[in-house]
């Protein structure tokens, strides 16, 4: 009997020891050493069929929030739309107000010397006979940009000869920063030198006038033909003609050539007659073997009188050769020595239209400017400035 209750709590103990083993185990190291191969089982792998999705039996990890910036970032504005010209054409607004700039040259009528000292109020501008408020009056004296054009025709001796000397002398008064070019004209125009302020070169142009070509003088196709290629250099410019005024067998005509003169802006024309000593030879009459007999003297030297008044410029026919220094000396004090006026037009319509304009001298009553010598007696003075100018067209 003792024996059966000793057996039977010997088995109650051995199983509570193995409940408390088997439920407890994870919390107890076991006894058995690590590298017992008969402790150590192995798992088998699931089979593909029956295993499900494996998961990390892993710490979980929570992931750190950002931090919140201080200041919210600024909206962005949306870009703006952008409107383009048709063809992608690029367009400019521009103003236009007229501004009239005169030259004007006032010489004493006995000597020809300029006048300084004048001041705005004295000048009066009349544009198709409206008075213009002058805004500015300046003297100038610059380096000057001008054409010899010169007749060099088989027609007479005397005529080439006159041409020559006079060439020659205004050659001798050009100063070191003068530009110019040399153009002789028979039937056709022939351009010696182009601008150039090399004096060598010039006097080489003028030493090779020995033999002439034709002996027609086309005088107004050589003068439109100067005037064009001109028209195309900055600032002012200046022709110094010297011929005796006839034509011959140009293809434009009187009237075409005094168009083209006033169409012509920035250009003053000063012209020097041939022949004056053999027309007083022959009385007057401009009759000369083989030279200006089948047209008027007189009439050829008007014409290039008036290409000079036109232009603002002044014309000669000298006799004899020693007046050459003097009249040059003129040109010289003429163009080296003006007054630029400028004024803005109460016209202020640009419709191509040709405005005359004359230059007078007032005193502060508005009556004729009067000059007086040194002793007090009156000279006579003479206004030389261009009688007008063609208005812009819209599209220039």
């Amino acid at each position: 009997m003792k024996f059966c209750l000793l057996v039977r709590y010997a088995t109650s103990a051995a199983v509570l020891l193995f409940l408390v083993r088997a439920g407890l185990g994870q919390t107890q190291p076991s006894s058995t050493p690590a590298n017992d191969p008969a402790q150590q089982t192995t798992p088998a792998p699931p089979s593909s069929d029956d295993a499900g999705p494996q998961t990390d039996n892993g710490p979980l990890v929570i992931k750190k929030k950002k931090e919140a910036t201080t200041e919210p970032p600024a909206p962005v504005a949306p870009p703006e739309e952008k409107v383009k010209n048709p063809n992608n054409a690029n367009f400019s607004l521009r103003v236009d107000v007229p501004l009239v700039s005169l030259d004007v040259s006032v010489q004493l009528e006995k000597t020809h010397q300029f006048v300084p000292g004048l001041k705005p109020p004295q000048f009066l501008v009349l544009e198709d006979g409206v008075e213009q408020k002058v805004d500015t009056v300046r003297v100038t004296q610059t380096p000057i940009t001008a054409v010899m054009l010169l007749e060099f025709a088989a027609n007479n001796y005397y005529l080439i000869r006159d041409m020559q000397n006079a060439s020659y002398s205004f050659f001798r008064s050009l100063r070191p920063d003068d530009y110019v070019a040399v153009i002789t004209y028979d039937l056709r125009t022939h351009i010696l030198t182009d601008f150039t302020n090399n004096k060598d070169v010039v006097a080489q142009s003028l030493q090779s006038l020995t033999i002439p070509g034709f002996s027609d003088t086309n005088t107004f196709d050589a003068l439109y033909e100067t005037l064009d290629r001109i028209s195309r250099v900055e600032g002012r410019k200046y022709i110094i003609m010297i011929g005796s005024g006839r034509d011959t067998f140009s293809k434009i005509t009187l009237d075409k050539i005094l168009a083209k003169v006033k169409a012509t802006p920035n250009v003053t024309i000063f012209t020097i007659g041939t022949g004056a000593m053999m027309n007083e030879i022959n009385g007057g009459r401009g009759g000369m073997s083989g030279g200006i007999r089948d047209l008027n003297y007189l009439q050829a030297q008007n014409q290039l009188k008036t290409f000079a008044s036109m232009t603002g410029g002044l014309s000669f026919s000298p006799i004899f050769q020693g007046e050459l220094p003097d009249v040059f000396a003129q040109i010289n004090d003429s163009i080296r020595n003006q007054y630029v006026l400028t004024y803005r037009p109460t016209n202020s319509k640009n419709d191509g239209s040709y405005r005359k304009v004359k230059v007078l001298l007032v005193d502060n009553e508005g009556h004729p400017l009067r000059m007086a010598d040194e002793k007090g007696k009156a000279v006579k003075y003479s206004i030389i400035a261009r009688d007008g100018y063609k208005a812009k067209l819209p599209v220039e």
